[in-house]
Protein backbone atom coordinates (compact mmCIF):
# COMPACT_ATOMS: atom_id res chain seq x y z
CA UNK A 1 0.00 0.00 0.00
CA UNK A 2 1.25 3.90 -0.45
CA UNK A 3 2.17 5.50 1.79
CA UNK A 4 -0.14 8.44 2.75
CA UNK A 5 1.86 10.97 1.58
CA UNK A 6 2.00 9.35 -2.29
CA UNK A 7 -1.60 9.16 -1.51
CA UNK A 8 -2.24 13.08 -0.93
CA UNK A 9 0.40 13.69 -3.79
CA UNK A 10 -2.12 10.76 -6.01
CA UNK A 11 -5.31 13.16 -4.99
CA UNK A 12 -3.86 16.29 -5.95
CA UNK A 13 -2.55 15.03 -9.44
CA UNK A 14 -5.88 13.33 -10.03
CA UNK A 15 -7.62 16.39 -9.64
CA UNK A 16 -5.36 18.99 -11.35
CA UNK A 17 -5.27 16.62 -14.42
CA UNK A 18 -9.15 17.70 -14.83
CA UNK A 19 -8.71 21.94 -14.44
CA UNK A 20 -6.06 24.12 -15.84
CA UNK A 21 -3.51 24.64 -12.98
CA UNK A 22 -0.14 25.95 -13.58
CA UNK A 23 2.47 22.91 -14.05
CA UNK A 24 5.05 25.20 -12.52
CA UNK A 25 2.72 25.49 -9.10
CA UNK A 26 1.90 21.63 -9.08
CA UNK A 27 5.46 21.05 -9.14
CA UNK A 28 5.97 23.21 -6.14
CA UNK A 29 2.67 21.87 -4.47
CA UNK A 30 4.05 18.65 -4.22
CA UNK A 31 7.51 19.56 -1.94
CA UNK A 32 6.99 20.64 1.45
CA UNK A 33 8.78 24.04 2.11
CA UNK A 34 10.46 22.86 4.90
CA UNK A 35 10.82 19.74 7.24
CA UNK A 36 11.98 19.97 10.74
CA UNK A 37 13.65 17.13 12.84
CA UNK A 38 14.90 17.84 16.55
CA UNK A 39 16.11 16.20 19.35
CA UNK A 40 14.31 16.64 22.75
CA UNK A 41 15.66 15.71 26.04
CA UNK A 42 13.59 15.22 28.90
CA UNK A 43 14.48 14.63 31.79
CA UNK A 44 12.45 12.09 33.61
CA UNK A 45 10.84 11.83 36.88
CA UNK A 46 13.54 9.15 37.74
CA UNK A 47 16.27 11.18 37.17
CA UNK A 48 17.41 9.73 33.66
CA UNK A 49 17.22 11.59 30.24
CA UNK A 50 15.51 10.70 27.55
CA UNK A 51 16.04 11.71 24.20
CA UNK A 52 12.24 11.68 22.31
CA UNK A 53 12.04 12.57 18.29
CA UNK A 54 9.69 15.63 16.97
CA UNK A 55 9.14 16.51 13.76
CA UNK A 56 7.50 19.81 12.07
CA UNK A 57 6.60 19.80 8.28
CA UNK A 58 5.56 23.21 6.95
CA UNK A 59 3.90 22.72 3.17
CA UNK A 60 2.99 25.91 2.29
CA UNK A 61 2.29 29.21 3.17
CA UNK A 62 1.60 31.13 -0.04
CA UNK A 63 -1.94 32.10 1.76
CA UNK A 64 -0.54 32.61 5.27
CA UNK A 65 1.17 30.96 8.55
CA UNK A 66 1.55 27.90 8.68
CA UNK A 67 -1.06 25.83 10.55
CA UNK A 68 -1.70 22.32 12.11
CA UNK A 69 -1.66 20.04 15.16
CA UNK A 70 1.11 18.59 16.54
CA UNK A 71 0.49 14.40 17.74
CA UNK A 72 2.12 12.13 20.12
CA UNK A 73 2.02 8.45 19.08
CA UNK A 74 4.46 5.81 18.64
CA UNK A 75 3.99 5.10 15.19
CA UNK A 76 4.27 9.13 14.29
CA UNK A 77 6.41 9.08 10.79
CA UNK A 78 7.99 11.80 8.49
CA UNK A 79 5.58 10.18 5.68
CA UNK A 80 2.45 10.72 7.65
CA UNK A 81 3.32 14.32 8.89
CA UNK A 82 4.15 15.52 5.31
CA UNK A 83 0.68 13.53 4.15
CA UNK A 84 -1.37 15.62 6.90
CA UNK A 85 0.47 18.75 6.22
CA UNK A 86 -0.47 18.83 2.40
CA UNK A 87 -3.91 18.48 3.31
CA UNK A 88 -4.00 21.24 5.76
CA UNK A 89 -3.13 23.17 3.18
CA UNK A 90 -5.82 22.12 1.32
CA UNK A 91 -8.62 22.06 4.07
CA UNK A 92 -7.35 25.73 4.86
CA UNK A 93 -7.80 26.41 1.25
CA UNK A 94 -11.30 25.18 0.57
CA UNK A 95 -12.86 26.70 3.77
CA UNK A 96 -11.00 29.90 2.11
CA UNK A 97 -9.16 31.14 5.48
CA UNK A 98 -5.43 33.33 5.30
CA UNK A 99 -3.44 30.21 6.76
CA UNK A 100 -1.35 27.12 4.85
CA UNK A 101 -0.20 23.71 5.97
CA UNK A 102 1.86 22.61 8.64
CA UNK A 103 2.07 19.28 10.90
CA UNK A 104 4.17 18.17 13.85
CA UNK A 105 4.65 15.35 15.92
CA UNK A 106 6.65 13.27 18.66
CA UNK A 107 6.98 9.76 18.27
CA UNK A 108 6.52 9.17 22.14
CA UNK A 109 3.57 6.59 23.98
CA UNK A 110 1.98 9.61 26.18
CA UNK A 111 0.39 6.62 28.30
CA UNK A 112 3.49 6.09 29.43
CA UNK A 113 4.75 9.15 30.71
CA UNK A 114 3.28 11.20 33.57
CA UNK A 115 1.91 14.47 33.39
CA UNK A 116 5.32 16.55 34.90
CA UNK A 117 7.16 14.39 31.97
CA UNK A 118 4.58 15.03 29.44
CA UNK A 119 5.24 18.84 30.68
CA UNK A 120 8.85 19.05 30.39
CA UNK A 121 8.59 17.18 26.90
CA UNK A 122 6.08 19.69 25.48
CA UNK A 123 8.34 22.67 26.52
CA UNK A 124 10.92 20.85 25.27
CA UNK A 125 9.21 20.82 21.82
CA UNK A 126 8.73 24.95 21.79
CA UNK A 127 12.05 25.28 22.52
CA UNK A 128 13.65 22.89 20.48
CA UNK A 129 11.13 24.58 17.65
CA UNK A 130 12.79 28.42 18.16
CA UNK A 131 12.81 30.34 15.18
CA UNK A 132 10.49 27.16 13.05
CA UNK A 133 7.02 28.60 15.05
CA UNK A 134 5.82 31.65 15.86
CA UNK A 135 2.26 33.69 15.65
CA UNK A 136 2.76 34.86 12.09
CA UNK A 137 5.27 31.70 11.11
CA UNK A 138 3.47 28.53 12.23
CA UNK A 139 0.85 28.23 14.43
CA UNK A 140 0.59 24.27 16.17
CA UNK A 141 -2.79 23.18 17.56
CA UNK A 142 -3.82 20.08 19.32
CA UNK A 143 -4.22 16.61 17.64
CA UNK A 144 -4.28 12.61 18.26
CA UNK A 145 -2.86 12.20 22.00
CA UNK A 146 -2.71 16.55 22.29
CA UNK A 147 -5.24 18.37 23.84
CA UNK A 148 -5.77 22.22 25.45
CA UNK A 149 -3.65 21.62 28.24
CA UNK A 150 -0.63 21.12 26.06
CA UNK A 151 -1.52 24.19 23.88
CA UNK A 152 -1.40 26.31 26.85
CA UNK A 153 1.91 24.86 28.04
CA UNK A 154 3.44 25.54 24.32
CA UNK A 155 1.69 28.84 24.48
CA UNK A 156 3.14 29.70 27.95
CA UNK A 157 6.81 28.37 26.80
CA UNK A 158 6.89 30.70 23.79
CA UNK A 159 5.43 33.50 25.45
CA UNK A 160 2.50 34.44 23.27
CA UNK A 161 -1.47 32.83 23.07
CA UNK A 162 -1.50 33.56 19.50
CA UNK A 163 1.93 30.97 18.77
CA UNK A 164 -0.94 28.14 19.22
CA UNK A 165 -4.87 27.28 18.66
CA UNK A 166 -6.72 24.88 20.46
CA UNK A 167 -5.90 26.59 24.36
CA UNK A 168 -8.00 26.22 26.95
CA UNK A 169 -10.37 29.53 27.49
CA UNK A 170 -8.36 30.83 30.61
CA UNK A 171 -5.08 30.76 27.93
CA UNK A 172 -6.91 32.64 25.15
CA UNK A 173 -8.36 29.30 23.39
CA UNK A 174 -11.73 30.32 21.53
CA UNK A 175 -16.02 29.39 22.59
CA UNK A 176 -16.73 26.70 20.21
CA UNK A 177 -13.17 25.29 18.98
CA UNK A 178 -13.44 21.67 21.34
CA UNK A 179 -16.91 20.76 19.10
CA UNK A 180 -15.52 22.60 15.85
CA UNK A 181 -14.59 19.55 13.75
CA UNK A 182 -17.94 17.84 14.64
CA UNK A 183 -20.13 20.83 14.25
CA UNK A 184 -18.40 21.67 11.05
CA UNK A 185 -18.84 18.55 9.48
CA UNK A 186 -22.30 18.50 10.49
CA UNK A 187 -23.36 21.75 8.65
CA UNK A 188 -21.36 20.70 5.51
CA UNK A 189 -23.78 17.45 6.01
CA UNK A 190 -26.50 19.74 6.13
CA UNK A 191 -25.61 22.08 3.01
CA UNK A 192 -25.61 19.28 1.03
CA UNK A 193 -27.98 16.81 2.03
CA UNK A 194 -30.35 17.56 -0.96
CA UNK A 195 -27.75 16.64 -3.21
CA UNK A 196 -27.12 13.73 -1.79
CA UNK A 197 -30.70 11.97 -1.71
CA UNK A 198 -30.24 10.53 1.55
CA UNK A 199 -34.36 10.07 2.43
CA UNK A 200 -35.30 10.49 6.34
CA UNK A 201 -35.54 6.37 6.29
CA UNK A 202 -32.17 6.34 5.00
CA UNK A 203 -30.19 8.39 7.67
CA UNK A 204 -28.96 6.10 9.42
CA UNK A 205 -25.09 6.37 10.65
CA UNK A 206 -22.01 4.41 11.90
CA UNK A 207 -19.54 6.17 13.04
CA UNK A 208 -15.55 4.28 13.09
CA UNK A 209 -13.41 6.52 16.07
CA UNK A 210 -15.23 7.62 19.45
CA UNK A 211 -12.35 10.58 20.51
CA UNK A 212 -13.45 14.14 20.32
CA UNK A 213 -14.50 14.66 16.45
CA UNK A 214 -16.26 10.96 16.24
CA UNK A 215 -17.98 11.16 20.04
CA UNK A 216 -19.23 15.18 19.54
CA UNK A 217 -20.94 14.02 15.81
CA UNK A 218 -22.38 11.37 17.24
CA UNK A 219 -24.30 13.30 19.89
CA UNK A 220 -24.80 16.67 17.14
CA UNK A 221 -26.23 14.37 14.32
CA UNK A 222 -28.54 12.24 17.11
CA UNK A 223 -29.96 15.39 18.22
CA UNK A 224 -30.92 16.11 15.02
CA UNK A 225 -33.00 13.39 14.30
CA UNK A 226 -30.46 10.67 12.64
CA UNK A 227 -30.37 7.50 13.74
CA UNK A 228 -26.95 6.03 14.94
CA UNK A 229 -26.63 2.28 14.53
CA UNK A 230 -22.91 1.78 15.52
CA UNK A 231 -19.90 3.71 16.74
CA UNK A 232 -16.04 2.17 17.60
CA UNK A 233 -13.17 2.96 19.52
CA UNK A 234 -9.79 1.28 18.91
CA UNK A 235 -10.57 -1.76 21.10
CA UNK A 236 -13.69 -2.21 19.13
CA UNK A 237 -17.70 -1.29 17.96
CA UNK A 238 -21.09 -1.83 18.98
CA UNK A 239 -24.21 -2.09 16.60
CA UNK A 240 -27.93 -1.64 17.64
CA UNK A 241 -30.04 -1.75 14.42
CA UNK A 242 -32.57 -0.04 16.50
CA UNK A 243 -29.99 2.97 17.30
CA UNK A 244 -27.90 3.03 20.09
CA UNK A 245 -28.67 5.86 23.16
CA UNK A 246 -25.26 7.95 22.42
CA UNK A 247 -25.47 10.10 26.04
CA UNK A 248 -25.46 6.72 27.93
CA UNK A 249 -22.85 5.42 25.41
CA UNK A 250 -20.61 8.08 26.33
CA UNK A 251 -20.84 7.77 30.04
CA UNK A 252 -20.23 4.34 29.54
CA UNK A 253 -17.03 4.75 27.38
CA UNK A 254 -16.38 7.15 30.65
CA UNK A 255 -16.44 4.81 33.17
CA UNK A 256 -15.05 1.61 31.26
CA UNK A 257 -13.10 3.61 28.99
CA UNK A 258 -14.19 1.37 26.16
CA UNK A 259 -17.48 1.64 23.64
CA UNK A 260 -18.06 -2.65 23.81
CA UNK A 261 -20.09 -4.33 26.33
CA UNK A 262 -23.06 -1.59 26.33
CA UNK A 263 -26.02 -3.25 27.36
CA UNK A 264 -28.74 -3.88 24.69
CA UNK A 265 -25.62 -3.65 21.59
CA UNK A 266 -23.89 -6.07 19.96
CA UNK A 267 -20.08 -6.21 19.97
CA UNK A 268 -18.69 -6.01 16.79
CA UNK A 269 -14.87 -5.20 15.01
CA UNK A 270 -13.74 -2.03 13.42
CA UNK A 271 -13.73 -3.88 10.01
CA UNK A 272 -17.14 -5.10 10.26
CA UNK A 273 -18.63 -1.80 11.43
CA UNK A 274 -17.36 -0.09 8.12
CA UNK A 275 -19.47 -2.66 6.23
CA UNK A 276 -22.52 -2.43 7.73
CA UNK A 277 -26.23 -1.73 6.19
CA UNK A 278 -26.18 2.29 7.01
CA UNK A 279 -26.97 5.48 5.26
CA UNK A 280 -24.18 7.42 6.00
CA UNK A 281 -20.64 6.28 7.35
CA UNK A 282 -18.33 8.33 9.43
CA UNK A 283 -14.86 7.35 9.75
CA UNK A 284 -13.75 9.70 12.45
CA UNK A 285 -10.19 7.27 13.41
CA UNK A 286 -7.08 6.69 11.45
CA UNK A 287 -5.79 7.30 7.54
CA UNK A 288 -6.44 4.26 5.06
CA UNK A 289 -9.15 2.75 6.72
CA UNK A 290 -11.36 2.31 3.31
CA UNK A 291 -9.07 1.03 0.73
CA UNK A 292 -8.42 -1.76 -1.99
CA UNK A 293 -9.35 -4.76 0.18
CA UNK A 294 -12.79 -3.58 1.69
CA UNK A 295 -14.05 -0.30 -0.40
CA UNK A 296 -16.18 -3.56 -2.84
CA UNK A 297 -17.84 -4.39 0.19
CA UNK A 298 -18.63 -0.42 1.98
CA UNK A 299 -23.10 -0.57 2.03
CA UNK A 300 -23.11 3.45 2.80
CA UNK A 301 -25.03 5.47 0.75
CA UNK A 302 -22.24 8.70 1.73
CA UNK A 303 -19.37 8.59 3.64
CA UNK A 304 -18.53 11.60 5.61
CA UNK A 305 -14.77 11.76 6.28
CA UNK A 306 -14.24 13.22 9.94
CA UNK A 307 -11.21 11.85 10.09
CA UNK A 308 -7.33 12.99 8.16
CA UNK A 309 -7.07 10.34 4.94
CA UNK A 310 -9.33 7.59 6.02
CA UNK A 311 -10.37 6.45 1.93
CA UNK A 312 -6.81 5.53 -0.48
CA UNK A 313 -7.28 6.79 -4.36
CA UNK A 314 -7.93 2.94 -5.19
CA UNK A 315 -10.71 2.80 -3.01
CA UNK A 316 -12.20 6.56 -4.32
CA UNK A 317 -12.19 5.13 -7.58
CA UNK A 318 -14.27 2.00 -6.28
CA UNK A 319 -16.71 3.89 -4.31
CA UNK A 320 -17.48 6.33 -7.03
CA UNK A 321 -18.10 3.53 -9.75
CA UNK A 322 -20.48 1.47 -7.17
CA UNK A 323 -22.34 5.58 -7.03
CA UNK A 324 -21.50 5.74 -3.20
CA UNK A 325 -20.33 9.36 -2.68
CA UNK A 326 -17.92 10.84 -0.69
CA UNK A 327 -17.59 14.06 1.31
CA UNK A 328 -14.08 14.41 1.31
CA UNK A 329 -11.85 15.22 4.65
CA UNK A 330 -10.29 18.84 3.26
CA UNK A 331 -14.18 20.00 3.35
CA UNK A 332 -16.11 17.77 6.26
CA UNK A 333 -13.42 18.11 8.89
CA UNK A 334 -12.37 21.94 8.13
CA UNK A 335 -14.30 23.32 10.78
CA UNK A 336 -11.49 22.78 13.53
CA UNK A 337 -9.07 24.79 11.50
CA UNK A 338 -11.58 27.66 11.02
CA UNK A 339 -12.62 27.91 14.49
CA UNK A 340 -8.71 27.00 14.99
CA UNK A 341 -8.02 30.45 12.33
CA UNK A 342 -10.85 32.59 14.72
CA UNK A 343 -9.10 31.51 17.80
CA UNK A 344 -5.47 33.44 16.09
CA UNK A 345 -7.55 36.25 14.84
CA UNK A 346 -9.26 36.84 18.84
CA UNK A 347 -5.29 36.74 20.17
CA UNK A 348 -3.61 38.65 17.33
CA UNK A 349 -6.72 41.40 17.98
CA UNK A 350 -6.93 41.21 21.45
CA UNK A 351 -10.74 40.25 21.38
CA UNK A 352 -13.02 37.67 22.76
CA UNK A 353 -16.05 36.18 20.57
CA UNK A 354 -19.27 34.87 22.41
CA UNK A 355 -19.78 30.85 21.19
CA UNK A 356 -22.83 32.01 18.93
CA UNK A 357 -20.66 34.65 16.96
CA UNK A 358 -17.87 31.85 16.48
CA UNK A 359 -20.79 28.88 15.32
CA UNK A 360 -22.52 31.86 13.24
CA UNK A 361 -18.95 32.31 11.04
CA UNK A 362 -18.51 28.45 11.25
CA UNK A 363 -21.77 27.65 9.70
CA UNK A 364 -21.62 30.29 6.57
CA UNK A 365 -17.90 29.57 6.04
CA UNK A 366 -18.83 25.43 5.77
CA UNK A 367 -21.45 26.24 3.86
CA UNK A 368 -19.91 28.67 1.39
CA UNK A 369 -17.07 26.02 1.34
CA UNK A 370 -19.67 23.19 0.22
CA UNK A 371 -21.25 24.40 -2.31
CA UNK A 372 -18.15 25.47 -3.61
CA UNK A 373 -16.66 22.10 -3.79
CA UNK A 374 -20.39 20.96 -5.25
CA UNK A 375 -20.08 23.61 -7.80
CA UNK A 376 -16.33 22.20 -8.92
CA UNK A 377 -17.49 18.56 -8.43
CA UNK A 378 -21.10 19.35 -11.15
CA UNK A 379 -18.64 21.57 -13.41
CA UNK A 380 -16.03 18.97 -13.87
CA UNK A 381 -18.18 15.86 -13.91
CA UNK A 382 -16.63 14.09 -10.98
CA UNK A 383 -16.05 13.69 -7.55
CA UNK A 384 -16.18 15.63 -4.64
CA UNK A 385 -12.79 14.57 -3.25
CA UNK A 386 -11.44 15.70 -7.33
CA UNK A 387 -13.72 18.74 -6.69
CA UNK A 388 -12.47 19.79 -3.39
CA UNK A 389 -8.99 20.14 -4.53
CA UNK A 390 -9.68 21.40 -7.98
CA UNK A 391 -11.14 24.73 -5.83
CA UNK A 392 -8.07 24.45 -3.61
CA UNK A 393 -5.47 24.16 -6.51
CA UNK A 394 -7.58 27.58 -8.04
CA UNK A 395 -6.87 29.35 -4.60
CA UNK A 396 -3.59 28.44 -4.12
CA UNK A 397 -2.27 29.25 -7.76
CA UNK A 398 -4.26 32.19 -7.50
CA UNK A 399 -2.22 33.71 -4.09
CA UNK A 400 0.84 31.96 -5.91
CA UNK A 401 0.09 35.16 -8.32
Amino acid sequence: MANVFENALNQISRAAKLAQIDNEVLTLINSPMREVRVAIPVKMDDGSLRIFEGFRVQHNNWRGPFKGGIRYHEQVDIHEVKALATWMTFKCAVCNIPMGGGKGGVIVDPKKLSVSELERLTRGWVRAMKGVIGPEIDVPAPDVNTTPREMDWVADEFGHPAVTTGKTIAAGGSAGRGTATATGGYYVLETLINHLLLEPEMQTVAIQGFGNAGRMMAQIISRHGWKVVAVSDSAGGVYNPRGLDIEALAKHKDTTRSVQNFEGAENITNDKLLELECGLLIPAALENQINYGNAGNIKAKVILELANGPTTPEADDILRERGIEVIPDILANSGGVTVSYYEWEQNMNKEVWTESEVDNKLKLAMQEAANAVWERKEKYNTDMRRGAFILGLERLQEAKK
